[in-house]
C-alpha cells in the first residue's frame, strides 16, 4: 500500500505474487481479500511507471526521441553498466488470474479524419477475465517533435475462458494533432506508428501515412 511508484527489484525477484493496493479506504480489507482469494480476477492498470532503481528516476513512457540508436538494454549513454534502462513496471502494466494475446492488428484510413484501428484480443487462460487494450501513437515525421508513444484511447472489455473479441478504437483529429511552436493546434501528413497492446511496452505495431 502505497501512493507512489516505488523501487521494489528485490520483491519484484523473490515474491511470486504482488498486489498493488494504493490506498483505497476504508473497505480496503475486504477488496484485497477478495482478489487474494481469487472471488474476483483483478484486471487494474498501473497509472504510472515503476523504476528498477532509483538512479532511473524519473523514468516514464512518453519520452521524446534522444536521436542516440537503440534500442539498447544497457544504459551506456548515462555512464551506468551494471542496470537494465528497461522500467521495472511499464505504464499500463497489471496481471489477473487469466492471460490474453493480441493479434491481427490492422488500420482503415479510408477516412483520414477517422482513422479505426482494430485488434483481436484472446483469452488464453482457463478463466474469465476483463482486460484494458491500450493505444498509442508516434508521429514520427511531425515538425514539432513528439514523444515516441503517447496514449490516445483504452477499451475494457470482458472475455471467457477462450474467447476472442475484436477492439476498435478511433483516430480523429483529436488524437493526431497536436500543438505548434506558435501555440495552435494542428494536424499535418506524415508517417504514424500505431500501437496497441496490454500495456506501453508489450505493442503491436503498425504503420500508416497520414494525408
Amino acid at each position: 500500500m502505497n501512493g507512489r511508484p516505488l523501487a521494489i527489484p528485490w520483491a519484484a525477484e523473490h515474491i511470486p505474487a504482488i498486489v498493488e493496493a494504493w490506498q483505497l479506504g476504508t473497505e480496503t480489507g475486504n477488496a484485497i481479500a477478495k482478489i487474494l482469494f481469487g472471488d474476483y480476477n483483478p484486471s487494474g492498470k498501473l497509472p504510472m511507471t515503476f523504476p528498477r532503481s532509483v538512479g532511473q528516476c524519473p523514468i516514464y513512457y512518453n519520452h521524446y526521441n534522444t536521436g542516440r540508436p537503440g534500442p539498447n538494454a544497457d544504459v551506456v549513454w548515462s555512464h551506468y553498466i551494471d542496470e537494465s534502462n528497461q522500467p521495472l513496471y511499464p505504464f499500463g502494466f497489471g496481471l489477473s488470474y487469466t492471460t490474453f494475446q493480441y493479434k491481427n492488428l490492422d488500420i482503415d484510413s479510408t477516412n483520414p479524419k477517422k482513422i479505426k484501428v482494430s485488434v483481436d484480443i484472446k483469452n488464453t487462460g482457463n478463466l474469465a477475465g476483463e482486460e484494458v487494450a491500450q493505444l498509442y501513437i508516434d508521429h514520427i515525421t511531425a515538425s514539432v517533435v513528439r514523444p515516441v508513444k503517447e496514449l490516445k484511447g483504452f477499451q475494457k472489455i470482458m472475455l471467457n475462458a477462450g474467447e476472442t473479441k475484436s477492439v476498435v478504437f478511433e483516430l480523429t483529429n483529436a488524437e493526431t494533432g497536436f500543438y505548434n511552436n506558435s501555440g495552435e493546434y494542428i494536424t499535418e501528413p506524415g508517417e504514424m506508428d500505431i500501437m496497441v497492446g496490454t500495456n506501453s511496452q508489450d505493442l503491436l505495431t503498425i504503420k500508416t501515412i497520414l494525408k
